[in-house]
């Protein structure tokens, strides 16, 4: 496996630990994400599912970078995720900056890596003459 493969996996084990804390322990994902506002359970099932979506696609993606559709829909995925968590910062203020830096890192990283391997990860589809 790849290098981003791997990182993908890493990415992927860590959200797990999000749907857990969406799931059965709602305070922690309040402490660990959310800090600056209250949540409900049903907040916490919500970001679980959609955090275990993401999850998938990192697993999915990391044992088949050469599938441009699902390379780009996990690419997307960490966009979206960065995305929500910068509007959660700046414009809504639920969460504490040490807490946007954590996603920040991991979103960012993988989104610039993902966009310098673009083209690294495909099939050749090309015959050779």
């Amino acid at each position: 496996m790849k290098a981003l493969g791997w990182w993908l996996m890493l990415v992927g084990s860590l959200r797990l630990a999000s749907v857990w804390f969406g799931f059965f322990d709602i305070w922690a994902l309040r402490l660990a994400v959310f800090s600056s506002t209250t949540m409900t359970e049903v907040h916490g099932r919500t970001f679980g599912v959609w955090t275990l979506l993401t999850c998938t696609l990192c697993f999915l993606c990391a044992f088949n970078l050469d599938n441009k559709p699902l390379y780009l829909a996990t690419f997307l995925s960490f966009v979206y995720a960065f995305g929500h968590f910068l509007t959660e910062y700046l414009i809504y203020q639920t969460m504490a900056i040490g807490n946007l830096t954590t996603v920040g890192i991991f979103a960012g990283t993988s989104i610039v890596w993902m966009l310098i391997q673009w083209n690294a990860h495909q099939k050749s589809h090309t015959k050779h003459s």
